[in-house]
């Protein structure tokens, strides 16, 4: 009876632990841009610490965080300000979407002073 009670124990731990782990699914798998960012060019390390530079950064950021419609990767675009100028670097999901985080940076930091340099994101 005894043994029949340890075995009917372990088999319920044995099985809520395996259920506990779960493969990876599609779904959530998070987005990896790394070999994105590896790329040679401007990185946040160029980013000047001047106030006016953090300033632009952030009103630019602030602009296309409230934008709903953008995807997640167009929310986390690199956006480097160095003496003025914007440089925008990373994935996005669409030309549109390009179009539309240059037109944000454009209204913060003025229309001859933004570099897009985004990529469009290849489909999964």
């Amino acid at each position: 009876m005894l043994l029949k009670r340890l075995l009917c124990a372990t088999c319920v731990v044995v099985v809520m632990g395996v259920s506990s782990f779960s493969a990876p699914t599609p779904q959530n798998k998070d987005a990896d841009n790394t070999a994105t960012n590896k790329e040679p060019g401007k990185t946040a390390d160029n980013q000047k610490e001047t106030p006016q530079d953090r300033k632009l950064t952030q009103q630019i950021r602030k602009l296309l965080a409230k934008d709903k419609s953008l995807s997640t990767y167009a929310h986390n675009v690199k956006i480097i300000s160095t003496n003025g100028t914007v440089t925008l670097r990373g994935p996005v999901r669409s030309d549109a979407e390009k179009a539309m985080v240059e037109s944000k940076a454009k209204q913060i930091a003025g229309v001859t002073n933004v570099a897009n340099e985004l990529s469009i994101a290849p489909d999964k």
